[in-house]
This record gives structure tokens, sequence and C-alpha cells, in this order.
């Protein structure tokens, strides 16, 4: 039976969320995916439009899933840790913004 690790702070579980994200053409996915969603964000408080909100969460998860089940082949880390996943998302999305991991 494979025991779902129970992660206590997000520095424990930013490893083993980057190992989910080895795929580089995933990760970039998931870049362009938080990148558009920040900007319909933005454009959704500018506006303002509610409904772009809805559009920002379907946008900010689509090619980030895209990237998992086509070319990581795995399941996203949203499903067992939604929070951690989420602040993760923003921190990698970061770190290769800053050129700590690799576009």
């Amino acid at each position: 039976m494979n025991e779902i690790p129970h992660y206590r702070t997000l520095n424990e579980f930013y490893p083993f969320y980057l190992s989910e994200h080895a795929n580089r053409v995933s990760r970039r996915l998931h870049f362009a995916g938080t990148s558009i969603a920040l900007a319909l964000l933005v454009a959704a408080f500018a506006a303002p439009a509610v409904w772009l909100a809805a559009v920002v969460l379907v946008q900010g998860y689509a090619l980030a899933w895209t990237g998992h089940f086509f070319f990581e082949h795995n399941r996203p880390a949203t499903f067992r840790y939604p929070w951690f996943s989420f602040l993760c998302d923003w921190r990698m999305w970061w770190d290769m913004l800053t050129g700590r991991i690799p576009f």
C-alpha cells in the first residue's frame, strides 16, 4: 500500500512539488498558465469583471494539468495538497522568473 506522505511545512513540500515537475515542457506550461492567470486577475479587477475571476481559475489549471497528464504522466499534487500546491505554483513561477529553476 502506498502511504501518502504528510508534509507539515511548505519547505518540506517544495522538493516533492519540484519532483512532480521534472519535465521542462510541464514547467513551461505551468509558468505560462500562472502568468496568464495573473494577467487575467489584474484585468478582472481593472475592468471590473467578476466573471473573469472564474476564467482565472480555469486558465490557471488548464495548462498546468495538461503538463501533468501529457508530459509528466502523473496526478497533479493539487488533488492531494491543494493549499501547498497552490503556493508552490507561485514559488516555482518566481524561481523560474528569477532563473533559479531552468525555464
